[in-house]
């Protein structure tokens, strides 16, 4: 599978330091990770494109299956087909939360081994983890892939002392805002940062996968729980309750007696300090499936 940047006469010097800079990212990982992308080789041609090529585990991405199965539910729906068989019904409720929690996961394995190899991501979402099969009664063989480090950052001690880096900007800016000045603080803040995006994508692949087509999408649902509940999860499970078409989401995070609940609370935590990092995440009984 081959990712391709613009040239310098379309894409600007900003494309050329991205490929570079994903090119680093996997180049300084050391050993092979099964909840990365596998990084082939590179090349670039005479007209200036950077191509990077990466071992084809699968074309579909996260973003996709909840697209797609949030569609399947509304044809369901709209065929009256979900009420007539209870069992059934349930049976397709079990599967889809294992593999939901599964996806979830290898994900935060993957967010954990960078962290462990001193990367953050940085650009973590639902588009940038790749699956090898969509298809939930295959959940046993899935492995999720973590892609798109074009926006990694570098944060061992040397670079955090040294050159913070173009892509790292903003991500200082905001860690400084949070009162984190030294390298220690910094990486703390960087990891935390990783951590609270993690979150969001857990939060989605709640209200996405359970729920109808178009009934939540993922600006709505960060919006949702930054600017109206202001990270309060509990007052956002009770909104949500009170609407029929995110119950079943709501059912989801409520497993284990509200341990998803509880897990996104913790992830999205406003003070970064109080976020777990991501092998706590994994750990959780949430992610490591003792609620299903």
């Amino acid at each position: 599978m081959f990712k391709v940047y613009p040239g310098q006469r379309t894409g600007g010097i900003e494309a050329d330091m991205m490929a570079a800079n994903e090119l680093n990212a996997h180049s300084s990982s050391k050993g092979l990770c099964q909840n990365l992308v596998v990084l082939v080789g590179g090349f670039e041609t005479k007209t200036g494109e950077q191509w990077l090529a990466f071992r084809s585990d699968g074309k579909y991405s996260a973003a996709d299956y909840a697209k797609l199965t949030s569609e399947k539910i509304s044809k369901n729906h709209s065929a009256g087909e979900s009420s007539w068989n209870r069992f059934e019904t349930e049976q397709i409720l079990k599967r889809r939360r294992y593999f939901v929690i599964k996806l979830f996961q290898g994900a935060m394995s993957g967010l954990a081994y960078m962290h462990d190899h001193d990367r953050l991501h940085q650009s973590l979402g639902p588009s940038s983890v790749i699956l090898n099969t969509i298809v939930e009664k295959d959940a046993a063989y899935l492995v999720p892939r973590l892609r798109d480090l074009s926006f990694s950052v570098d944060i061992s001690f040397q670079n955090l002392e040294e050159d913070p880096g173009t892509f790292s900007e903003g991500l200082w800016r905001r860690a400084a805002a949070a009162g984190a000045f030294t390298p220690m603080e910094k990486r703390a803040f960087g990891i935390a940062d990783d951590v609270y995006e993690a979150g969001l994508l857990l939060a989605y692949l709640a209200f996405v996968t359970f729920c109808e087509a178009n009934v939540m999408d993922s600006l709505s649902l960060q919006r949702l729980l930054e600017s109206t509940f202001r990270l309060d999860l509990q007052a956002t499970r009770e909104y949500c309750l009170a609407d029929d078409r995110l119950l079943e989401a709501v059912k989801f995070l409520d497993l284990g007696e509200g341990a998803g609940w509880e897990l996104l609370q913790a992830m999205l935590n406003p003070d970064f300090q109080q976020r777990p990092i991501a092998e706590a995440v994994i750990n959780h009984r949430f992610t490591a499936g003792a609620v299903l």
